[in-house]
């Protein structure tokens, strides 16, 4: 090829590449916006409007943008519900004409359009105005009759359009109740009655410091707060009402909430008027507006009233990851738990493996101790309520020393429950608290030893089983990760998803009671004529489990394993049906 041809070619080629970046990536995007514009009554978007008046037969709503977000005009100034407004605008401003019905109509009243349904006016961003008229709907109900301001023809437009011109002026306003930025708040007051309940914030924790010094319920704070930022305000009830008393504003509850610190503190208050029963809401307004508001009693209900209902009512604080002990007494006996290596294991009456879920539900429990009233704040109720308590626990934290807890039967109920007494020994306080807390933590050395009868068994070790049922024995042999093979009383496939749940059956298998710990009796609990017997085995033939079963009652079966005589109540269901040997195997 001459070289006179390749310069020709490489210039084709420029050219050609030139022409598709400019036409497919510099046009594009404006090639799309005029194409998604064709056929719409306004040609601006979103973005570009600063203001939109909606005037109907009954009144007029105004709302301009303020900021990231809108703010309502008329009929009222309030904060304006970002979402719904752009839904409204984004519905206005993207509706198409469908056809023009009349260039010069003779008669608009005939289309509606004399005594419009709505107006809609849109103020640009350049100060310029668009706006439409809505009339009647056509007798299809799908389009509504228009005509675009300073144009005579009549248009039709989707009935879409009139229905976000009509909403409620209450649908344009913004119904959260309070717009708090939760990390910059430094307190609140709460003022009834003639007195004041305060509390503050500060390095992370919640105190109240007036009328009295004591810590605050940070999870019931966090519940006020949380209802009082989501949830929404049910009706805006009235607008600068004559008179406050008929909705209990005239005496207010007073919430004022505090934000920043020092030259920069600033506060807002929420103003708590009466319940009405039959709307299912509270009365409320919000210091310095003029409306009146209906809020859901729910999020009331959260605003505490008293020091007894904000005051921290956890009874002891514990950090569950820096336990290393625990010490319980109960009727059931003395118990000791330890943990070495992020393991519980019971030291004491002796040494046992622990079941680690049931370690740390004691921890929860302890954790969870809830007051539902005050005896005393310091320890001086214990001679009178706690002198011989039916449970004791006893906690170790690292690098603290330990703590006690001391509970009782009450006798007193609280909302038709029972209640017991409990206290910090030494210190206090001494409160009442659900009454399933002693038994919840009165736990033995049975309840938190380890149930697992086959303890570390991993499912992939086993190559062989032998399982044993009534007269007949059956040998089966892995055949790959998942397949089995039938060894004996004949060679054959096997159902392998039958053996696989025999084997996860006995691993996770748990016992209920220890019914005989040296395995007394056995014919009590027919062992001496097992019902059924599983032997998990290793490659080498080494035995990695077995499992002899016995009788089998409504809600209990006796088992013992290979490790020794103990014989176990287990329940049946977990256990299974024994399989027909070896119909049940094969495949």
């Amino acid at each position: 090829m001459r070289w006179q041809t390749t310069i020709v070619l490489t210039i084709a080629l420029l050219l050609v590449g030139g022409f598709y970046y400019v036409y497919e990536v510099r046009w594009a995007p404006e090639r799309e916006r005029v194409e998604t514009r064709k056929g719409r009554i306004f040609q601006a978007e979103p973005a570009d409007v600063t203001a939109v008046e909606l005037k109907r037969r009954e009144d007029t709503v105004r709302f301009a943008r303020a900021g990231e977000g809108w703010e309502l005009k008329a009929p009222v100034v309030a904060r304006g519900d970002r979402a719904r407004i752009d839904e409204t605008l984004t519905t206005v401003l993207t509706a198409k004409v469908d056809r023009e019905i009349d260039p010069k109509p003779a008669a608009p009243g005939a289309f509606g359009l004399d005594k419009p349904a709505a107006e809609v006016t849109l103020t640009l961003k350049d100060g310029k105005t668009v706006g439409v008229a809505l009339g009647n709907k056509s007798p299809t109900g799908v389009w509504v009759y228009g005509r675009e301001a300073g144009k005579p023809a009549v248009i039709a437009l989707p009935d879409s359009v009139l229905r976000e011109a009509t909403k409620p002026a209450t649908d344009f306003r913004d119904r959260t109740i309070l717009t708090l930025d939760r990390k910059a708040v430094s307190g609140f007051d709460i003022a009834a009655d003639g007195t004041t309940l305060t509390v503050a914030h500060a390095a992370d924790a919640w105190r109240i410091t007036k009328p009295v010094a004591l810590p605050a319920d940070t999870e019931a704070i966090g519940d006020m707060f949380e209802k009082l930022t989501s949830a929404k305000v049910k009706e805006f009830v009235a607008e600068s009402p004559p008179s406050r008393s008929a909705y209990g504003l005239d005496r207010p509850l007073r919430l004022t909430i505090y934000t920043g610190k020092d030259n920069e503190r600033a506060g807002r208050t929420l103003l708590v008027g009466r319940t009405d029963t039959a709307k299912k809401g509270v009365y409320a307004m919000r210091e310095g507006e003029t409306s009146v508001l209906l809020l859901p009693e729910d999020v009331v209900n959260t605003i505490p009233r008293t020091v007894a209902a904000v005051r921290d009512k956890q009874l002891v604080a514990v950090d569950r990851d820096k336990v290393t002990r625990l010490e319980v007494e109960s009727p059931k006996g003395a118990v000791t738990l330890a943990r070495e290596k992020d393991r519980w294991a019971i030291t004491a009456p002796q040494a046992l493996a622990a079941d680690q879920v049931e370690a740390g539900a004691l921890i929860s429990r302890l954790r969870n101790l809830r007051a539902q009233g005050f005896l005393s704040d310091d320890a001086s109720a214990v001679p009178r309520v706690l002198a011989k308590p039916t449970v004791k626990v006893t906690v170790t934290e690292e690098g603290k020393p330990p703590t006690t807890i001391l509970l009782s039967p009450s006798g007193e109920q609280r909302a038709g429950a029972a209640s017991a007494y409990a206290a910090v020994a030494g210190r206090g306080p001494v409160v009442l608290v659900d009454g399933k807390a002693v038994d919840d933590l009165g736990r033995s050395a049975d309840d938190l030893r380890d149930h697992t009868l086959f303890r570390g068994l991993e499912p992939k070790d086993i190559t062989r089983l032998r399982v044993k049922s009534g007269a007949q024995t059956a040998v089966l042999e892995r055949s790959g990760d998942t397949d089995w093979k039938l060894l004996e009383p004949t060679k054959s496939g096997a159902k392998s998803a039958r053996v696989e749940d025999l084997i996860y059956g006995v691993r996770a298998l748990r016992w209920k009671q220890i019914v005989a710990p040296n395995g007394e009796e056995p014919a009590k609990y027919g062992l001496d004529a097992p019902t059924m017997e599983v032997v998990l085995l290793k490659g080498d033939g080494g035995e990695l489990a077995r499992l002899i079963v016995g009788k089998r009652e409504a809600d209990r079966a006796y088992v013992r394993t290979g490790a020794g005589p103990t014989i176990y109540a287990v329940d049946p269901g977990a256990l299974g049906p024994a399989p027909k040997v070896p119909d049940d195997l094969k495949g």
